[in-house]
């Protein structure tokens, strides 16, 4: 039997996490709380640059990740 628990149960209080669709884009960046957009890895960020295409150090106005 498989349990499932919520995306966020699954993370500690200091991790980020990545939601990516069914059809394999991402979705969303999950931030844990008291960081901001600018305290992304670089890891994470080099990885949606390279594989997704998206450099979630800048502000968009359209397609926004959430």
């Amino acid at each position: 039997m498989k349990k499932q628990i919520p995306f966020e149960d699954a993370l500690e209080d200091d991790d980020w996490g990545l939601i990516i669709s069914s059809n394999g884009e991402l979705k969303g960046l999950f931030i844990p709380e008291g960081k901001e957009e600018e305290d992304v890895p670089e890891t994470i960020v080099e990885m949606c640059t390279k594989i997704f295409g998206i450099d979630v150090t800048q502000d968009y106005q359209e397609n926004t990740i959430h």
